[in-house]
């Protein structure tokens, strides 16, 4: 079987400088140790997502698509990729371009969180500065991207705690990023991450990772703003597994699979929770699309903790894409 590891262009260019640049070198070192892993078992390559990017695939025959691809600009940039892929009737790894445009769109996840009677913080969202007079919204809020990962966006400044400081996020997040702009009801309490791999009824839940804030230096508020993810993460503990009653650790779980499913996900994502007084779970969004950088992306940690390692992660993945599409078979088939 032949694999190919498919990731963007430098998006420097769209995000602030800092953002960009470390999206760069975490890309690079991924698909290195993705290629590294891959290779024991596979043949496999790694290719730049362009416009050119369905010739390359078919000249190369590729059975198979590793995707680590956000996409460049857009609203619905995540899924460009995928929908080429499926419109070329290629196998991939990862969610469908609709369960990535709604995950992606935290406007669009939380509504259906909401409908899916799965609790989250109270939102709303803004085109203008005129429309921030009408917003109801507890202080301190979160001001962040709609469409935006690994806390792009989310800066130590995002939380705001009156409405003048509101409405200078509130500028500065719709000149940077797409509109609208998120104004998110702040949860006070501990945060966790959950990694979730698999696919219908063969879904299982890695060990839970509690991001504990409290050695982070004083000025510095305790939430995962990019700032604190980059910065700071060696005077951040990451807890795994989390040290969770057992009551409270099944709740944690089964609010965070009835997301993945509410959002169709497949073969594997990230859901990020806050536990509010310290019994009541809150899903603040899910990553479709989770970094795999070995040690630095949660999921990655998780999945030491659970014993699968990072190449069995790797592996997990590839293996759920395969049964999705029968590859198996089909290839055996074939040949």
């Amino acid at each position: 079987m032949k694999i190919a590891i498919v990731t963007d262009q430098s998006r420097t260019k769209y995000l602030p400088n800092e953002e960009g640049l470390f999206e760069d070198k975490q890309k690079r070192k991924t698909v290195k140790e993705i290629k590294e892993v891959l290779s024991e078992r596979f043949t496999c390559i790694d290719l730049v997502f362009d416009d050119n990017i369905l010739l390359k695939l078919k000249k190369e025959k590729v059975d198979l698509v590793f995707n680590l691809c956000n996409g460049i600009n857009g609203n619905s940039r995540i899924s460009q990729f995928p929908a080429m892929l499926e419109y070329a009737g290629i196998p991939y790894t990862g969610s469908s371009p609709l369960g990535h445009a709604l995950a992606y769109n935290k406007i669009f996840s939380c509504k259906l969180f909401k409908e899916s009677n799965i609790n989250t913080p109270k939102f709303a969202y803004v085109n203008d500065l005129e429309e921030v007079e009408h917003v109801d919204i507890d202080f301190p809020a979160i001001v962040k991207p709609k469409d935006e990962g690994s806390s792009r966006g989310i800066r130590q400044n995002s939380l705001v705690f009156n409405k003048d400081d509101l409405l200078s996020k509130v500028k500065e997040c719709l000149n940077t990023y797409d509109p609208p702009a998120m104004i998110t009801e702040y949860i006070e309490g501990r945060e966790f991450t959950v990694g979730i791999i698999g696919n219908g009824t063969n879904i299982s839940v890695l060990p839970i990772l509690e991001v504990d804030f409290s050695n982070l230096p004083k000025h510095l508020y305790k939430f995962y703003s990019f700032e604190v993810k980059v910065h700071y993460s060696d005077q951040t503990t990451y807890h795994v597994p989390a040290k969770l009653e057992k009551e409270i650790q099944e709740r944690i779980e089964d609010v965070a699979v009835r997301a993945y499913k509410a959002l169709d996900l497949k073969d594997y994502a990230r859901v990020d929770i806050r536990l509010k007084d310290d019994k009541i779970p809150y899903v603040l969004e899910v990553n479709s699309l989770p970094g795999l950088m070995r040690g630095h992306s949660d999921i990655t940690k998780m999945a030491e903790a659970s014993g699968l390692g990072y190449k069995g992660l790797i592996m997990n993945i590839v293996d759920n894409a395969i049964r999705r599409y029968s590859l198996d078979r089909k290839l055996k088939f074939v040949r």
